[in-house]
């Protein structure tokens, strides 16, 4: 019989015994996607949000203050894309949508990692 990898969730958290909380399946790997898309990774703007990785992450926040066009929805799929494709290796991205409203852009996110399956969303500030 085999068993279900668990992992520590991300960001850190306490469960209801006062240590870190751990997760399996679809909550692991969620926990994977959004502290992958979520931390801000080297880029010309930046050196990077860990500094003892420092390519770590996506570059969404290279999407803040850019106009809200057709071109924006674009490069939040690419950089959505690379980062999984990067950090994430095993998942793969089954659909990826990109709504905006106002300064708000939200990114809806679908993957597959062997049988289990996921949905993140995101919202990102863009003021």
């Amino acid at each position: 019989m085999s068993r279900e990898a668990q992992n520590l969730l991300i960001p850190f958290r306490r469960d209801k015994k006062h240590d870190f909380a751990v997760g399996s399946g679809e909550a692991l790997l969620g926990s994977k996607v959004r502290q992958a898309l979520l931390t801000e990774g080297a880029t010309a703007r930046s050196s990077g949000e860990l500094p003892w990785r420092t390519n770590f992450g996506a570059g969404l926040a290279l999407l803040r203050h850019q106009r809200n066009d057709a071109a924006l929805k674009e490069l939040a799929r690419v950089y959505v894309r690379d980062a999984l494709k990067r950090w994430v290796p095993g998942a793969q991205l089954l659909a990826l949508a990109v709504d905006q409203d106002g300064p708000a852009l939200t990114l809806r996110v679908r993957v597959r990692e062997r049988e289990t399956t996921a949905s993140v969303n995101l919202t990102l500030d863009r003021a």
